[in-house]
């Protein structure tokens, strides 16, 4: 029959703790000071004299006092030694050695703590750092994230100021602070400056004086916002792949991504400043996509709204500008620029008196029904969308808020029926929008999201 191995732990980083088989051991305090002067000696052995010196802390000897010490520091080492033991019989006399010293005055008794791996966190911590700097920084990130769990504060803590420990202590400090430091350099290789965040922020808080630590969180901070450049929110669904952001710039310079693109119900492309302003994002369309040939998004319009069937076709005399023909508010035409799609949405009705109106009835269905045709036509490319219903649509009932947070939630709703819409949902804000419009309502809402595990709508948007 196979024994399990007994389980001790003795751990030095931060206040002294002993456990046998995974269970706090109590020991009296000049008993728990005695184990970590033998944890600071660092496996050689330490006579009896010196013991009781320092945890005692003599400061005077007596005459005639060696046998009433002695029997004070073996009283001491007999209950260290029944602690281990509780991990099964030998085992104290296995981890607490008695040793002999050859002294001028005749042989004094001496006693070495010897543990085995993983029986002591500053010895294991010691061994993972070293492991980590000769590792690839992906290895090195994990062995240092180990190694940094086991500090949980000033090692040797009951030896506070004892010159005993002053040596193992600097050590373990240093060498707390080259892992610190390799786990910035290790997230940093590895492109991962949020994660190295953290690490260079408490060297730079433990080390105030510190100029290297000092310029390597501003080295770091200076690559955060660079890589972040005008990202105001980034929020990453739990459970998911997917994250949504909110950026301030140019709709058209989201080259990475798909992009959503609002359009009346009559899918006109002409930007005459009478049916189309060639300030909306529809004529930046064609001028920007498309070269100004306004005809070349008509042709491909016309073939992607072929499999949808069209409402109705408006008179001449009732409508004598723009295109005639109506579809249904919630049409997605997935329309082909090189290597990513333009997703024409119908979200506002244009009027024969040629002003387009929507309402947030029609903006909800119409992001509803553009979800799905995203995750078929999309690529699984991200898709970067405007503040839809902020412009000519006139859709007053809603303010820039309400509209952001419909566009999010909407989003967030379609993952429920198909996890894999798009890997990011980028919400495009132009200056004039963002300064109304509160990204910390959208934050707290998708906190939400993840805590209940289910979207809730936005006031007045449903």
């Amino acid at each position: 029959m196979q024994t399990r191995t007994p389980r001790i732990r003795v751990s030095v980083l931060g206040p002294l703790r002993l456990e046998v088989d995974g269970a706090p051991v109590r020991l009296t305090p000049l008993t728990a000071r005695l184990l970590v002067r033998l944890v600071a000696a660092e496996g050689e052995a330490v006579t009896v004299r010196e013991l009781y010196r320092d945890v005692w802390q003599q400061t005077v000897q007596l005459p005639h006092q060696d046998l009433r010490n002695r029997n004070e520091v073996q009283k001491r080492i007999l209950e260290l030694r029944r602690a281990f033991d509780l991990a099964g019989p030998g085992h104290g006399a296995r981890i607490v050695r008695t040793g002999q010293l050859p002294t001028a005055r005749g042989a004094e008794s001496t006693y070495r703590l010897e543990l085995e791996d993983g029986e002591l966190d500053s010895v294991e911590f010691a061994r993972l750092v070293g492991d980590a700097l000769r590792a690839a920084p992906a290895s090195a990130v994990r062995l240092l994230d180990e190694a940094l769990r086991l500090w949980c504060g000033r090692p040797l803590a009951e030896a506070r100021g004892e010159e005993f420990a002053t040596a193992p202590v600097r050590r373990l400090t240093r060498l707390r602070e080259t892992a610190l430091r390799e786990l910035v350099a290790g997230h940093t290789a590895l492109g991962r400056y949020d994660l190295a965040l953290p690490a260079a922020e408490q060297a730079a808080r433990e080390r105030p004086e510190d100029p290297e630590a000092a310029a390597a969180l501003a080295r770091l901070n200076a690559r955060l916002r660079e890589r972040h450049g005008d990202e105001l929110l980034r929020h990453t669904l739990r459970g998911l792949r997917v994250d949504v952001v909110v950026v301030r710039g140019d709709l058209f310079e989201q080259e990475d991504a798909n992009l959503v693109v609002g359009f009346s119900d009559t899918f006109d492309t002409f930007a005459d400043d009478v049916v189309i302003s060639r300030e909306s994002v529809q004529g930046q369309l064609v001028d920007r996509l498309f070269e100004g040939r306004h005809r070349l998004l008509d042709d491909r319009l016309r073939r992607g709204l072929k499999e949808f069937a069209p409402l109705a076709t408006e008179s001449v005399r009732d409508k004598r500008r723009g295109r005639r023909t109506r579809y249904p508010i919630g049409t997605a035409v997935a329309v082909p620029v090189g290597k990513r799609r333009v997703f024409a949405l119908a979200y506002s009705r244009l009027g024969n008196d040629l002003r387009a109106r929507s309402a947030p009835a029609d903006l909800r269905l119409s992001l509803e029904r553009l979800w799905p045709s995203v995750a078929r036509h999309g690529l699984f490319k991200p898709v970067a969308i405007p503040l839809i219903g902020a412009g000519l649509s006139r859709l007053v009932e809603l303010d820039r808020t309400q509209l952001l947070l419909l566009v999010v939630e909407t989003f967030t709703r379609s993952l429920d029926q198909d996890p894999a819409v798009c890997p990011e949902l980028r919400v495009v804000l132009r200056a004039g929008d963002l300064e109304r419009t509160d990204l910390s309502a959208v934050e707290s809402f998708l906190r939400g999201v993840d805590e209940r595990g289910a979207a809730v709508g936005p006031s007045g948007a449903g």
